[in-house]
């Protein structure tokens, strides 16, 4: 029997004058719903200076989810871990999974765009750098009184996590990865690679053999939690689905190939700035329910991913639309999903 988890994202990103305090009732309005039709986590992303959307921050938003929910997990998909200090985000996560009953999921990823990177005083060069030393930090400021370390750009003193995590030995560290070289340090420093929804699947297969070549030099087993993000929207017709879909993917394809999300892309997946048709080619589950549960079964059967996480609000998408498509994933394919 598959044991397949299906999580959702609320992307929180909107257009330019959308009324955003309404946004925040609607997101949670989709959280309850989620939470009723047994989804397994929520999941918030992190970007900054997020022109020409709106985004509402991490930290605060899944601070007030935990309060709407008491069973799903709550997902840090991703922070952009380079531009912190490890100090500050160990005792941050420890304080969040206390306050959640341990049910906090640490993603973390290098981030790319110039414009928070300078905003933060990081060069691209040291991000690999920061990256490493602050995930081998946190871990060590989690499982240990106190913690002698120096890096690159902090040093620690004896310093200690004032709040350990309620989750023992700590909570999951998912690092979020898109080049190859990204993959293997994934493998190498991460409880897993949390996949990236941008490359076509035919990309993903390719580097599943990156990772586990990594995973055997670095002598780590497989991971028994494998997650991978995807946009996902279900509807009556695969027609009709992609032509609900296709306003907001379409849109958020657009800002990440102006973000500069093709630059740490692999090679021959490396170009957004696609056509319609082009995007939607081996990239998007969509479809009936019946089709939607055959992809994402193929991506668990080809791929092991055991953990999907569906991106089904977009910006500019109507809230009936989002809540019918959610209804939809939980009442006919989650159920289908569990059985499988």
């Amino acid at each position: 029997m598959a044991d397949i988890q299906l999580g959702l994202m609320t992307r929180g990103q909107f257009p330019q004058g959308d009324d955003m305090q309404l946004r925040f009732e609607e997101m949670f309005e989709q959280i309850r719903l989620a939470d009723k039709l047994g989804f397994s986590c929520i999941t918030k992303g992190m970007h900054y200076s997020s022109w020409p959307l709106q985004d509402i921050q991490m930290v605060p938003y899944l601070s007030r989810v935990m309060a709407e929910t008491k069973k799903m997990r709550l997902n840090m998909g991703i922070v952009l871990l380079a531009l912190h200090k490890p100090l500050d985000y160990a005792e941050l996560v420890a304080t969040m999974d206390v306050l959640s009953g341990g049910r906090i999921i640490f993603g973390a990823a290098l981030g790319y765009r110039e414009v928070e990177l300078k905003a933060f005083g990081v060069q691209k060069k040291e991000i690999v750098r920061r990256f490493t030393e602050n995930i081998e930090a946190i871990k060590r400021l989690w499982t240990e009184d106190k913690v002698t370390m120096k890096g690159s750009f902090f040093e620690l003193d004896e310093a200690s996590c004032s709040i350990k995590p309620l989750q023992k030995p700590r909570p999951p560290i998912w690092i979020g990865a898109n080049a190859d070289p990204a993959i293997e340090r994934a493998a190498q420093i991460g409880d897993c690679w949390y996949v990236n929804p941008h490359s076509r699947n035919e990309t993903l297969y390719r580097q599943l053999e990156v990772y586990k070549r990594a995973l055997d030099a670095a002598d780590r087993p497989f991971p028994k939690e494998f997650p991978m993000r995807k946009e996902v929207f279900v509807a009556e017709t695969r027609e009709k689905a992609i032509e609900l879909a296709k306003p907001a993917i379409g849109l958020k394809y657009k800002v990440y190939h102006s973000w500069g999300q093709d630059t740490v892309m692999p090679e021959g997946d490396n170009n957004l700035d696609l056509d319609w048709e082009e995007l939607l080619d081996d990239r998007f589950v969509l479809g009936s329910p019946a089709e939607v549960c055959e992809q994402l079964l193929d991506l668990h059967e080809t791929l092991g991913v055991n953990h999907i996480i569906a991106s089904v609000q977009g910006a500019g998408m109507p809230q009936s639309q989002v809540l019918e498509a959610l209804y939809m994933l939980g009442e006919e394919v989650l159920p289908n999903l569990k059985n499988a």
